[in-house]
Order: C-alpha cells, then structure tokens, then sequence
C-alpha cells in the first residue's frame, strides 16, 4: 500500500507536488518517487515495500519504452497467475504487481480491471497521447480523491494532499448537514469538503485537454442477477474454497503477515482459516485491543479461541486518557468524520504491528454486508447503527436553515428484494465505504496495510446472490457463514450472537472525558452557525445527566469540532 497523487494540465508543478508528497509520507516511508514532464504532468508516489522490495519496483513506474507512467496505490492479490498469461507477449524486469498492473493495462486497455482480484487505486500517463487514466478497485477499498478545475486535474489518495496544493478547505454543507441530520457520510462521488470528489468504486476516470469523464467499469447489480438461481451442488464447499483462496491470496507479501482478531464470529472464522491454511507458523502474529472494561472487551473471547494455536497474541491497551490526542491527530489526517473510540482502538492495533515489524494484517470487514448480519435488517426502518433504541442523531439540534441543506438520506434500490437493497445500501453507500476509509486512514497512519478476505468480489457476488435462508434460517442471521465457522470452531463461538465492536465510549465521554467532551461541543455551537446552541447544550447536559442509550451524536459533534478547528 502507498500514497500516489499528480496534477495534470497548465497546472502541473513539482514545487506543489513535492508539497503533496511530503503530506502523504506515512502512507509509504520506504521511498520517495516523483516524475514530471514539465507544464504537463507531475506524478507522484510514496512507497510502502509489500511485494519485490527491490528498487526495480519502486514508482512512479514506467513502460520499457517510456510512453507510459504509472503511479499505483494497493495490491493486485492475483498477479503471478496474470503474470503467467502476459509472459507471452512480455518480458518481465521486477517481480512486482505493479509492473504486472502496467502490462496488463497495455495489452488488454481497461478490460484488465476484470482480471484483477486486489485492492487499487492508480493512475497511468499516456506520454504520446498526453492523456491520463485512473481507476479505483471494486468496492472502493482504496481510496482517490481529486479536484478538477478549469483545465487542471489534481490528484491524490488523501484530502490533505490537496490541500497542500493549494486547494480551498471550504465545508461540504450538505454533506456535513446530512451527516449531523441522517447519520450519512455523502455519496460515493462526494466528500465533507467544497470542489474536493470521490471517484467512486468501481468507476475509471479518462482526462484528456483539460476535458474529464468518469465511467462505471463494475457492474455489481449485473453479476449478481447473473448468478440469482445458480448453485453449486455442494453450496457450503464451494463457498469454503472461495474463503480459503480468498485468505491465501491475501497472504501473498515478501513482507509479514498477521491478522486482527476480535471475539466476534467473522475474525474467529478468519482465524481458524488461516489456522487451517498456516497451522504451524509461529511467525503469523494476531492482534487485538482491549480497554481493560470487563463489561465490552472481548479479550477473554480472544484468548479462549487463541488457545493451542501456534500464533502469538498482541494486545494492545487503549485508556481514556489518550483519547483526546489521538482524536486531534487522527482528525487531521482524516479530515471527515470517523467511527470514535473503536476506530482510535484500532489504531493501536496497527502501531503495535509496526513496531514489531508486521506491515500486512488482514481482518474480518464486510462479511455483515455480504451476508445480512445487522440486526436492523429485520426490522422496520433499516436504521443506519446497529444496537441502538433512540435515534442516533439529533437533527433538532441543527439550525432551521442548515437542517434544511441536509436533503434525505435516500439510496437506489436495484433490487425487487427489500433486504437486498439493504445490503447493497450498506455495501455502496453507508457501512463499507466509510469503513474502508476508516481503515485505510488509520493503517497507513502507521504505514501498514490492511487487507479484507471478506470483500474478495467472487465471494460477496456470490453469497450476496444467495437466497434468504443461506443468510437467515431459524431466526439465525449469517447462518451457512456461521455453519461454515462450526466445522473449525465451537457452538459457543460458531452460534454466538452479533455484537457491536464495542469500547466505553458511552461511559468516557459522560465522565473521565466530560470536560474535554464539552469544550469540543461549545467551540462546534459557538464557531459555526448550523446549530440551535441552546438545544444543542441540553442534550449535552442530558447525556452528562446519565441519559446514554447512545454517543453517536455526541460524537458526531466532538469529531467535527476536530476536524473544523
């Protein structure tokens, strides 16, 4: 994983690239790479070495006859197996994915993304026909963000890079509205900053004389009705296969590997397929974290399943005390609102696989969205957070004015089945793709990468597209998953019920963190105009009164102070 970023057109200057450069370093320390044809292009890339740590890999990376440039953030997890089919028409110089990627993208043009199984975000100079093209993998797990203007196209896989370009930091309103209203985080193509876009997943980007167009190159809705009424005659084998390819692809490194682990059923089946796939390989490193709050860790979970199992167990300790300066350093690095103390957690769990040298981890994320395990598609409304009873937000708490920038919170429904559209919402439009960039944020804060078994394309195509009693049986939600999970793990695990990954974040911010708490929500009343500030304060005072069903909202307001500062 890395950071890449470029400005294309009259534009294009390496004073400012360097500046983007040098914003994105933790996305990748191992080397520093910029190429420029002056007043044309400026790309840039930071490094992280996962696969061929030689210099031959490093980037920006260009074509044997130097027509092409390509900068590259991500993993093409079914490389060697492309690679074998291109060694006809190419002679290879690295053992990297990225040389792969480039070669792949001259001998079949954009049709090569249907061949790629990984995780990607890149972008490739056409030197002769002084045209760019970009692209971003299916799901959106890594992330591109750009600005264009008048004849000028900027680039880069952070907000802060563009920034540093000299892009105005002016507030989304409606995005920002419709976080604190709805509890949503935009559409794929917005972000919470004013001229800043998200090329949305499974979309390409050509850029050519100052003119760009985007297109939808992965046709998610369509493979699925595709695969509506077929099976395999054992549905549980082949669903198994596609896991355990799904895991040993996503072992492919020159680098170490590990996994994070939580007492929840989709990190347990991670562990005993990596403990089927690896059972002797004491160098595979698990990591969790904990809060030392006996009433929401899960480690006695971990430890239980860790049990005569050959891999070491990190556990990483998150106090209340930290909280505070973490939120103000993670805020300025995501720039948009993120997921509160688990997120800050989970941080711990990347700096702790740093420190001893683990710079892949794979985790758990996206079975829920596959495989219908939120508890609220089932019943009515289809709320946006699992295990909460009061709503979430408190969009009274706005001003009339603002309130009314926040539009609704509607999303397409592709589908003639209502969980289906659930699953696709939470899949496209709400939990995955701010997740992901959770995830991808706080990994590469630590430069490490994250990589997720669980958005393998065959494997949520396939499971997606599945009849209900494959995901609900017996008022069993993520039943063949869970039946799967039972041929390597107890009941006690296999059938345990869905839990939120949970910390005391209800419980800090009420007490340990009350005053802090309440400074961030009076500068967010008192330095902007979109709140009633006198209701805004009673709900402050309510939930410090004991009132806690939940914190989503006073997050929301102690997070955007963070970032707005």
């Amino acid at each position: 994983m890395c950071g890449i970023s470029g400005i294309v057109g009259p534009g294009a200057d390496r004073g400012k690239l360097m500046e983007m450069v040098k914003t994105q370093n933790h996305r990748g320390p191992d080397f520093t790479g910029i190429w420029e044809d002056s007043g044309e292009v400026s790309l840039g890339h930071n490094r992280l070495s996962i696969v061929d740590l030689s210099e031959a890999a490093n980037q920006p990376f260009h074509s044997d006859d130097d027509r092409y440039h390509l900068v590259f953030n991500g993993e093409i997890y079914n490389y060697l197996e492309i690679r074998t089919v291109l060694e006809d028409f190419f002679v290879f110089n690295t053992a990297s994915d990225t040389e792969v990627l480039l070669k792949a993208w001259i001998h079949w043009g954009e049709s090569c993304l249907d061949r790629f199984n990984g995780m990607f975000a890149f972008a490739i100079w056409d030197q002769q026909e002084k045209s760019l093209f970009a692209a971003r993998d299916r799901f959106g797990v890594k992330p591109f963000y750009y600005h264009h203007s008048s004849d000028t196209l900027s680039f880069a896989s952070e907000i802060p890079a563009l920034f540093a370009n000299g892009i105005e930091k002016i507030p989304n309103q409606s995005v920002w509205a419709g976080f604190f209203a709805h509890g949503t985080y935009g559409l794929p193509n917005e972000t919470f900053w004013q001229g800043i876009h998200q090329l949305p997943a499974g979309h390409l980007l050509h850029w050519k004389d100052g003119v760009l167009n985007l297109k939808q190159w992965y046709d998610f809705v369509g493979r699925v009705k595709a695969l509506v009424g077929t099976s395999h005659e054992d549905e549980e084998k082949y669903i198994t296969e596609l896991l355990k390819d799904s895991i040993k692809l996503r072992f492919r490194a020159d680098v170490p590997v590990g996994f994070n682990l939580s007492g929840g059923l989709d990190s347990s089946t991670l562990l005993a397929l990596v403990s089927d796939a690896f059972p002797h390989n004491s160098e595979i490193e698990a990591f969790t974290f904990y809060t030392a709050d006996e009433r929401y860790d899960e480690l006695p979970w971990v430890e239980e399943m860790m049990k005569d199992r050959p891999y070491p167990l990190n556990k990483c300790l998150i106090s209340a005390a930290e909280i505070p300066a973490l939120t103000n350093t993670i805020s300025k690095l995501q720039v948009e609102p993120f997921g509160g103390v688990p997120t800050l957690a989970y941080g711990k769990v990347f700096e702790a696989a740093r420190k001893k040298g683990i710079l892949v981890l794979l985790d758990g994320q996206g079975s829920d969205e596959a495989w219908a395990g939120y508890d609220y598609y089932f019943k009515k409304g289809g709320s946006l957070v699992q295990g909460v009873k009061s709503s979430p937000v408190k969009a009274d708490a706005l001003s009339k004015d603002f309130q009314s920038k926040s539009g609704n919170s509607a999303h397409p429904q592709p589908f003639d089945d209502r969980l289906l559209n659930l699953q696709y919402r939470d899949l496209f439009y709400t939990k995955i793709p701010r997740a992901l960039r959770f995830n991808d944020r706080m990994s590469m804060a630590y430069s490490t990468e994250l990589r997720e078994p669980f958005l393998d394309y065959r494997l949520v195509e396939y499971v997606f597209s599945r009849p209900t009693e494959f995901k609900v049986k017996d008022g069993i939600q993520k039943w063949l998953l869970r039946k799967i999970a039972g041929n390597y793990l107890g009941d006690n695990i296999s059938l345990a019920p869905k839990r939120p990954l949970q910390t005391p974040q209800r419980e800090w911010l009420g007490t340990e963190l009350q005053v802090w708490a309440g400074e961030q929500i009076q500068w967010l009343g008192e330095n902007t105009d979109w709140f009633d500030v006198e209701i805004l304060d009673k709900y402050w005072k309510e939930y410090i009164a004991g009132d806690r069903d939940n914190s989503f909202y006073i997050w929301q307001w102690i997070n955007a102070a963070a970032i707005l500062k």
